[in-house]
C-alpha cells in the first residue's frame, strides 16, 4: 500500500472500506430523474447501468408496519436507500454502496441512535490489527475522512449510513458493512432523519 507519511490519501482511500469502500465505480446514467407520485415527489441520482433495472420506487408496507419517526429501508440487491417520512409526504430515493462481501453485510431491522455532523473516523480493532500503519482517527472535516460530512449511526456497532467524498463508490459492494451516500444525498438524508428512525436492510 506504501508508506503512509508519502500517500496519505492513497491510504485512507482503501481505508474507506469501514464504510463505502474504495473500488472503481460503473458508468453512471448521465441525466438525474424526478418522478411525481400523487403529492409525493422523488428525486434519483444517477443510477448504475448495471442497476438500473432494479432502481425503482418501492412501497413501504411492503417493509414496515408504520412509519413512526420516519423508515430507512437500504435494498442491497438493487444498491439503493428508499427513506419515508413519518407522513409518507416525503419519499426519497438514493444509490448507495453496500458491504463488499457476504460475511460483512448484516440484514435485518435497526435504527438510528445517533446523528453526527463532520464525524471523525476510527478504524475499527480488527481494521487496525490488520493495518497497524493506518492513522487512529481522521478528524472530522477532513477532505479525506472516509464518512463525509455525515453519518448516521445504527443500533449495531460500527454500522453507518454515511457519506463519502470518493464519489466512485456509490453504486458499488466495496465497504466493510457500511452504506454510503454521495455527500449531498446524506446532507439531505440527515436533515430528514432523527434518532429513532427505523432502518431496514434487505
Amino acid at each position: 500500500m506504501g508508506d503512509v507519511k508519502l500517500n496519505r490519501r492513497s491510504l485512507l482511500g482503501a481505508a474507506a472500506a469501514v464504510g463505502a469502500g474504495a473500488l472503481a465505480a460503473p458508468a453512471f446514467a448521465q441525466n438525474n430523474a424526478t418522478v411525481m407520485q400523487g403529492s409525493t415527489q422523488m428525486e434519483t441520482a444517477p443510477t448504475t447501468q448495471s442497476n438500473i433495472s432494479s432502481f425503482r420506487m418501492l412501497n413501504w408496507r411492503d417493509h414496515f408496519d408504520n412509519t413512526r419517526n420516519g423508515a430507512i429501508l437500504v435494498d442491497l440487491t438493487s444498491r439503493a436507500l428508499h427513506f419515508w417520512s413519518e407522513d409518507q409526504s416525503v419519499y426519497k430515493l438514493y444509490p448507495c454502496s453496500i458491504p463488499l462481501t457476504e460475511d460483512l453485510t448484516r440484514r435485518g431491522k435497526t435504527q438510528v441512535v445517533e446523528m453526527r455532523e463532520n464525524p471523525s473516523w476510527r478504524p475499527t480493532p480488527s481494521m487496525r490489527e490488520r493495518n497497524p500503519e493506518w492513522p487512529e482517527v481522521v478528524q472530522g472535516g477532513a477532505p479525506d475522512n472516509p464518512l463525509g460530512v455525515r453519518a448516521l449511526y445504527l443500533s449495531w456497532q460500527y454500522y453507518r449510513i454515511h457519506g463519502t467524498h470518493d464519489t466512485r463508490k456509490i453504486g458499488r459492494a466495496s465497504s466493510s458493512g457500511c452504506v454510503g451516500l454521495y455527500n449531498e444525498h446524506i446532507i439531505e438524508l440527515y436533515g430528514l432523519s432523527k434518532v429513532g428512525t427505523q432502518v431496514l436492510l434487505i
